[in-house]
């Protein structure tokens, strides 16, 4: 005989799991006190939103499901936002909840909370489990629907009778699989065909790389179809890495902050092969003016996302791995693409940021361009959301798959800190820095508990601008200047880090920063730099919303009208 709570735990344990991040209360003190005497490891985070993104951010930096855990009410309810953090960016993710005894579901009780009917929206799956005997097979169901096709979150409710309750316990044999559950995986071979012949008599081609690349593990791949056919790569944010930043076949980022040879090289193309991409708004810009020139190949493993936002002339729904596996067999070099890549490469890229620190101030992309000399291929970057997430986007050259962290679809500010805390736990062995805004940081600020109760050895920069830098950067551009509740007052966020125990610096001035980036990254614990940056620095290229990739925003004229780019080659 094993109570609910015990199920559970072993459960997990055979999952492969190591790690969980929690924050305990009524209704699951029956599963702490199973975790107090577990191998687990278990990371007290102090706000339950932390937990979710740090169990993202882990799921994210090793290609393993994460776990968080909360109580019923408030406790689940503000899991809420991680999960649907982790939803947007398919991310695999397995959200334990506790609720209310079942004789009481139903009732208003004290911290009832229907929390299966609030992430029904932003979970791939949930159960509120009401039999202590399901329990085995419905944590194994979740890990397989989280971890397998589109990957993401899964939330289990568990009433607490539940988990005190014991029954007869015998470990499942296989893991079961949930009726009607069966992600596609291979490409169709005849769909494979037509896609090597398009690509084979393609004059103009580019691929448009996406999350879905990391995911799968397909980089490999992506980069020999890539050198193979000589096809220029552009990558959307969540895919960044997947091919080395340095490649010569790299074009950079797409879209509303993308490079200037990337967005016009889409609009110019005569095919575009997307592959593990959604064609999201950030991307695509004003959506009938995206790619008006290109035949479309899209390969995803979510057959929803063919068709849903640009139409497809050729659909191919599978692994994007076996796919590009598949559809290398059937393809020879081609060299042909020579006066494709010139054209492109006329285009150039004028992209602000480029300044050397000799008007005296702190620019953000000489801080982080500095950061990205200093690591390595191992180190991942973990970012909040805002300004200086596209900075980092830009001006950081990521060489590997998995070396950036950053929310995505949902744009969660206050993701930055916890899922950095998460990517270390999955990756003791790599340096893990965290780049944020003095917005972002404040979001999250008390997970400065967590790391330094941990001893986590997260490095923490922030870029600080005393304002919500990218929504002031559109109240400049498109509100005349009426910086509406932007400006926040001045914070002294190096005193901060000490009052929770952890080392940290203000860096006020250019000749600062080199050396302020050398000491947080040779400390061996964590490490916080307090960059006062320039104040109404903006992140550009731009393409405003509604406007078409060719029509980017590179700065602003004197009296503050922007300079807009409307190449036609």
């Amino acid at each position: 005989m094993k109570s609910g709570a015990a199920i559970i735990v072993e459960t997990l344990i055979r999952q492969g799991v190591t790690t969980v991040f929690g924050y305990p209360g009524a209704t699951v003190l029956p599963l702490y006190d199973e975790l107090y005497s577990s191998p687990l490891r278990h990371i007290l985070v102090r706000h339950e939103q932390a937990a979710a993104h740090a169990a993202d951010g882990y799921a994210r930096a090793s290609g393993h499901t994460g776990v968080c855990i909360a109580t019923s009410g408030p406790g689940a309810c503000n899991l809420i936002t991680g999960i649907a953090t982790a939803y947007m960016d398919s991310s695999p993710l397995v959200a334990i909840t506790g609720q209310v005894p079942r004789s009481l579901i139903g009732r208003d009780a004290f911290q009832e909370a229907d929390i299966t009917g609030m992430t029904k929206p932003v979970t791939k799956h949930n159960y509120l489990v009401k039999n202590t005997r399901d329990l085995a097979r419905t944590v194994e169901e979740a890990f397989l629907i989280a971890g397998s096709g589109r990957r993401g979150p899964v939330l289990i409710d568990i009433p607490k009778d539940v988990s005190v309750e014991c029954v007869p316990f015998e470990p499942p044999g296989s893991p079961p699989v949930p009726p009607g559950y069966r992600p596609p995986s291979d490409g169709h071979p005849r769909q494979l065909s037509r896609m090597a012949e398009m690509i084979t008599r393609a004059e103009k081609p580019v691929i448009y790389a996406g999350g879905g690349i990391v995911a799968a593990g397909a980089s490999q791949e992506l980069v020999q179809l890539a050198e193979r056919m000589m096809i220029p790569v552009t990558t959307t944010l969540m895919g960044l890495g997947c091919i080395p930043g340095d490649h010569p076949l790299n074009l950079g980022m797409i879209g509303m902050h993308g490079t200037r040879q990337a967005n016009h090289a889409v609009m110019e193309c005569d095919l575009l092969i997307a592959l593990g991409a959604r064609f999201d708004d950030r991307v695509t810009g004003r959506l009938e003016a995206f790619a008006p020139r290109a035949e479309v190949i899209h390969v995803d493993i979510d057959p929803a996302e063919i068709g849903k936002n640009r139409h497809a002339d050729l659909p191919v729904v599978g692994d994007v791995r076996k796919v590009l596996l598949d559809l290398l067999s059937r393809l020879s070099g081609n060299d042909s693409h020579d006066s494709w890549r010139r054209i492109i490469a006329g285009w150039g890229n004028q992209d602000a940021g480029t300044a050397s620190g000799q008007d005296g101030l702190i620019h953000p992309w000489n801080v982080i361009s500095g950061i990205s000399d200093l690591s390595d291929g191992k180190t991942i970057i973990v970012t909040d959301v805002g300004q200086h997430q596209m900075w980092t986007a830009r001006s950081f050259c990521f060489t590997a798959p998995r070396q950036l962290i950053t929310s995505g679809g949902l744009g969660t500010m206050g993701f930055g800190l916890p899922a950095a805390i998460g990517a270390s736990c999955a990756c003791p062995d790599s340096a893990v820095v965290c780049i944020s805004g003095d917005g972002g940081i404040q979001m999250n600020i008390q997970e400065l508990a967590t790391v330094r109760q941990y001893n986590i050895p997260v490095k923490i920069f922030i870029m600080n601008n005393m304002f919500l830098g990218m929504v002031r950067q559109w109240q400049e551009l498109f509100y005349d200047r009426r910086y509406s509740y932007t400006e926040l007052p001045l914070m002294d966020f190096a005193r901060i880090a000490r009052s929770f125990g952890i080392d940290g610096m203000t860096v006020g001035s250019c000749e600062e920063v080199g050396p302020a980036l050398r000491t947080a990254m040779e400390t061996e614990g964590p490490f916080l730099v307090d960059f006062r940056v320039s104040r109404e620095d903006n992140v550009f290229p731009m393409v405003p919303a509604g406007a078409a990739l060719n029509e980017m925003i590179h700065g602003t004229h004197p009296e503050g009208i922007p300079f807009r780019d409307r190449v036609t080659p």
